[in-house]
């Protein structure tokens, strides 16, 4: 049982207040992390253009679509290798040097989307080359990630953990706010035409230029005192720190695994599929849909730091017990209206969005699970492998679902993850 397995690890600062050092660094750190995190889920608000563009056009629509979901899950296929590889240096060697690395590995392959031949032009190629420049992104964001929780978190006392990791998560949504607004723009000043044609270029190709000034920005931050504490007193791990985490960590990678999955349900269906699905599904305005989008994903950029002041306050599982009803109830509410012709789309959109929110409880949840000597590796490895699970196959199973059972099962979807983040809640309260 998780209960009985898990244990609050150390490795934080004893003071209560955050100084202008630790405001700087978690203000570039989110800073950074937002530019990254426009990079790798762009690509979703296009989904639409890209499968039109990439595959035959004698392809059915509702297959080609699918099909392109299917090469943005295997950005989240390729997680683990990112964020196993990263993390074993980040523990070994620091975690400012992956910190950087990982940007750098997401502004190439962003850039080169950009400036991609399509289908009419080099046939199958262009779904291919597609794939793999998807897939050293999710390489790229497998080491951030985790790599970016652990560093605001070691930078921070003990009891500001859980703001410091929420303002990290929603400085990664305001990369999807900037990813919804340049498609929001895009597709209202410009014709379907000319956004096929062009268009659809310049999110990637200005996400490139993001990525490249993000490194630019993590060479201002210092490597985290809790790392330099370890270092100094040569408390680093020895071997492998993952076969450290697989010997004796067992609880902490299960409860992480778990969280995750919440997590990820909450943020790919509601925040970033929705904007597709109900264009598709529920024929809403691109325009409207985006709108909506951007509304939700602001929305989400609060609720993280709203539910990272809570957790600090109440504790981490009350809080994840707390949020996971708001997002059951949201998730309904949202669809249930689309259903019915989404005449309050905008306004549960953005409660939905504030509903998921509750992720920001998520990473500090699994940075107190392992200890610091092991603490990269361990959430790195639980949680890309769990999102590599569950992120790469929720798009693609939500595109089968909705059209074998209906246009609820999305929410049906989230309702269930919000069921698991309950369970792991009522498990571990007595020591969150």
């Amino acid at each position: 049982m998780i209960e009985r397995g898990l244990a609050l690890h150390g490795g934080f600062r004893d003071d209560r207040t955050l100084g202008r050092r630790d405001i700087r660094t978690l203000t570039l750190a989110a800073l950074g992390g937002a530019l990254e995190f426009y990079d790798f889920v762009v690509f979703v608000f296009f989904a639409i253009p890209l499968s039109q563009l990439f595959f035959p056009h004698d392809t059915a629509p509702w297959l080609a679509q699918l099909q392109v979901f299917g090469i943005f899950a295997a950005g989240y296929l390729a997680r683990p290798l990112g964020g196993i590889v990263m993390a074993h240096y980040g523990d070994k060697l620091g975690r400012k040097r992956m910190f950087t690395l990982s940007v750098f590995l997401m502004a190439v392959p962003t850039l080169g989307i950009g400036l991609l031949p399509v289908y009419a032009q080099i046939g199958m190629l262009a779904p291919l080359l597609l794939l793999l420049l998807r897939v050293v992104q999710g390489i790229a964001v497998g080491g951030e990630v985790p790599g970016a929780w652990v560093f605001v978190a070691e930078h921070v006392p003990a009891r500001r953990v859980g703001f410091a990791c929420a303002s990290l998560t929603s400085g990664l949504t305001v990369g999807i706010v900037i990813g919804s607004l340049v498609a929001a723009t895009i597709n209202s000043r410009m014709s379907p035409a000319a956004v096929l044609d062009w268009g659809w270029r310049v999110p990637f190709l200005a996400g490139g230029v993001f990525g490249f000034f993000a490194v630019w920005l993590r060479r201002w931050l210092s490597e985290t005192p809790v790392f330099e504490a370890m270092h100094a007193r040569k408390e680093l791990a020895s071997g492998l720190p993952l076969r450290q985490v697989f010997e004796r960590h067992a609880s902490g990678v299960l409860l992480s695994m778990l969280v995750t999955w919440m997590l990820t349900a909450a943020i790919l269906v509601i925040i970033l599929m929705t904007p597709s699905l109900v264009q598709s599904v529920f024929h809403v305005a691109p325009a409207r849909a985006f709108l909506g989008n951007t509304v939700a994903s602001i929305a989400l950029a609060l609720g993280c730091l709203g539910y990272g002041v809570l957790a600090d306050r109440i504790g981490f599982a009350r809080a994840l017990l707390f949020g996971a009803v708001g997002l059951l109830v949201c998730s309904y509410a949202l669809y249930l209206d689309l259903q019915a012709g989404a005449a309050h789309f905008l306004v549960l959109y953005a409660l939905a969005g504030l509903a998921v929110g509750v992720v920001g409880v998520v990473p500090a949840l699994m940075v107190v699970a392992f200890p610091p000597a092991v603490r990269f590796s361990g959430l790195s490895f639980s949680y890309n492998i769990a999102y590599a699970v569950f992120g790469g196959i929720t798009p693609p199973l939500i595109g089968l679902l909705v059209k074998q059972f209906g246009v609820l099962a999305p929410a049906h979807y989230v309702a269930f993850a919000a069921v698991i983040g309950m369970g792991v809640a009522a498990s571990s309260r007595r020591h969150l």
